[in-house]
C-alpha cells in the first residue's frame, strides 16, 4: 500500500492506494530541490546580479515616484522575505524615494485586512504605503494604448504615474498563459476589468497554445506582454518556491529577459510526462491557492491532462472562501443544461463581448464535459459544489469510494500531489 501526501489547506490529507493499481506519481522537482543559499540570499543575490538589466539600485537613483505591483492573497508569494530587501536596495539609490506597493488583485476580490497582515507582516503594513487595485474602478484608469488582439490597454494611473514601476512575484505553470510572473503584474494584475476582458476571451483560452508551459504562439501571453511593455515595467523580481512555499530560486531584471530565464528553469523542473489513468488524484497546492472552487480549477487542468476519457478526477481544495466570485457562480446556477450549456454560451462570446469569470467556467466545463469531478473539501458548503456540477466529498476516502463507483473497484489511479506546480505534457 503506497501512502502520498496530499496539500490541503494549510495541512496535508493522505491517500492510499494499493501498488497494482498506482500508476504513476507526478511531482515538479521543485519540490526536491536542494537551494544554494538561504530565502534571504538567494533574493539578495538575484539584486547583486540582475538579469539583461542594471542593478535596481542604480536604476532608481534620481528617481522620486515609485510603484512596487505586488501579488494579493490568492498567490503564495514570500512578500516578507522580498520586500525588505528590495526597499533596502531601492533607498541605498534614491533615499527620498516616495514608494507606493500597489497589489494586483486583477480580476479577484480586494484583500481582507488580516489577509494584508499575512502577506505584508505588521512591521512593514504600518510603515509602507500600500493601495489596492480595482480593476472596476474607472475613476482610478487612465488608456495608454491597444493590445495585439485590439482591446484597449487601461491602466491603473498610479502606475503610469510612477518614475519608475517595477514588480515582485513567482513564477509557476500557469494553465492558460503558460507561466505566471513577469508581465502577468500588469495584465491582469492592475489592469481594468475592460482589458482583462479583452484577454480572456473564449477564442483564445480555446487556443490549443494557451496551456501550461507554452508561451510561443500563446495569444494571451502575447497580450500580456504587450500590456507591461506599454506600461514601461522596468524591472521584476520574480522567485520560484516548493511545495513548502519556501524560496528556491530568485531571478531578477529585465521585465522579458529575467522572465524567460525563469521560465525555462521553471519548464525544466516542472515538466512531467502523462500516464494516463482512470482516477487522477491533485490538489490545488494548499493553501493559498486552494481557497476557492474558481482558483482549483487551476489544479483540475494538471488532472485533465492525464486522465483518460470518462474518468475522474478527485482534487482536495479546502475551499474556505467558497465559489471564488458571483459571477464565476452563477454560470453554473443559470445553466440548467449543465456544462455543455455552459460551453455551448460562452464559445458564443465574440472576443469583444467577453463577460466576467467565463474563462474559468469556460475551463471548468471543458474538464466536466469529459470527466466526473469530485471536490474533495470539509471547509465548503457541498450544496455550493454541487451547484457548481461536481460532486463534493468530506474525505479523500470518500472520493475515492465514490470514484471506484463510477470506474470500478480495480481502476488505475495516478497521483499529481501539487496540480499547480507541474506541466504535464
Amino acid at each position: 500500500m503506497a501512502t502520498i501526501r496530499i496539500p490541503y489547506a494549510r495541512t496535508h490529507l493522505n491517500l492510499n492506494v494499493t501498488e497494482e493499481r498506482l500508476a504513476g506519481i507526478l511531482e515538479s522537482k521543485a519540490h526536491h530541490y536542494q537551494p544554494t543559499a538561504s530565502q534571504a540570499e538567494l533574493v539578495q543575490q538575484a539584486f547583486t546580479g540582475p538579469i539583461g538589466s542594471p542593478r535596481l539600485g542604480e536604476m532608481v537613483k534620481g528617481k522620486r515616484k515609485i510603484v512596487i505591483v505586488t501579488s494579493d492573497h490568492t498567490r503564495p508569494v514570500p512578500t516578507q522575505i522580498i520586500a525588505p530587501i528590495m526597499l533596502a536596495e531601492i533607498r541605498a539609490g534614491s533615499p527620498d524615494a516616495d514608494i507606493t506597493f500597489l497589489v494586483a488583485t486583477g480580476f479577484h476580490r480586494p484583500m481582507t485586512q488580516q489577509e494584508m497582515e499575512n502577506k505584508f507582516g505588521p512591521e512593514l503594513l504600518a510603515k509602507e504605503k500600500i493601495v489596492m487595485h480595482d480593476c472596476r474602478d474607472a475613476s482610478s484608469m487612465v488608456t495608454i494604448g491597444k493590445l495585439p488582439s485590439g482591446g484597449d490597454i487601461v491602466i491603473n494611473k498610479l502606475a503610469m504615474e510612477a518614475d519608475l514601476l517595477i514588480a515582485e512575484g513567482f513564477i509557476e505553470p500557469h494553465f492558460f498563459a503558460g507561466f505566471s510572473g513577469g508581465r502577468k503584474s500588469i495584465l491582469p494584475g492592475i489592469v481594468s476589468k475592460v482589458t482583462v476582458l479583452a484577454n480572456h476571451s473564449s477564442e483564445f483560452i480555446a487556443h490549443k497554445n494557451a496551456r501550461a508551459g507554452v508561451l510561443e504562439g500563446n495569444p494571451l501571453h502575447i497580450d500580456m506582454l504587450a500590456a507591461a511593455k506599454a506600461a514601461k515595467l522596468a524591472f521584476i523580481l520574480n522567485v520560484v518556491i516548493d511545495s513548502e512555499k519556501r524560496i528556491i530560486k530568485a531571478f531578477a531584471g529585465d521585465m522579458e529577459k529575467a522572465h524567460l530565464q525563469r521560465c525555462a528553469f521553471v519548464k525544466e523542473i516542472a515538466s512531467v510526462k502523462a500516464v494516463p489513468a482512470d482516477i487522477v488524484v491533485t490538489s490545488n497546492g494548499g493553501y493559498p491557492l486552494d481557497q476557492n472552487v474558481y482558483q482549483a480549477v487551476k489544479g483540475m487542468s494538471a488532472a485533465e491532462s492525464t486522465c483518460r476519457p470518462g474518468g475522474v478526477i478527485i482534487i482536495a481544495a479546502g475551499c474556505n472562501d467558497g465559489h471564488g466570485g458571483q459571477s464565476f457562480y452563477d454560470w453554473f446556477l443559470e445553466a440548467k443544461g449543465g456544462p455543455a450549456e455552459i460551453m455551448d454560451k460562452i464559445m458564443a462570446i465574440g472576443r469583444e463581448a467577453t463577460v466576467a469569470d467565463q474563462w474559468e467556467a469556460q475551463i471548468a466545463a471543458r474538464i466536466l464535459l469529459k470527466h466526473t469531478t469530485i471536490v474533495v473539501s470539509d471547509q465548503c458548503d457541498h450544496k455550493v459544489i454541487e451547484n457548481m456540477f461536481f460532486k463534493a466529498a468530506n474525505t479523500l476516502a470518500e472520493a475515492m469510494d465514490m470514484a471506484e463507483a463510477i470506474v470500478g473497484k480495480n481502476a488505475t489511479v495516478t497521483v499529481i500531489p501539487d496540480g499547480v506546480s507541474v506541466i504535464v505534457e
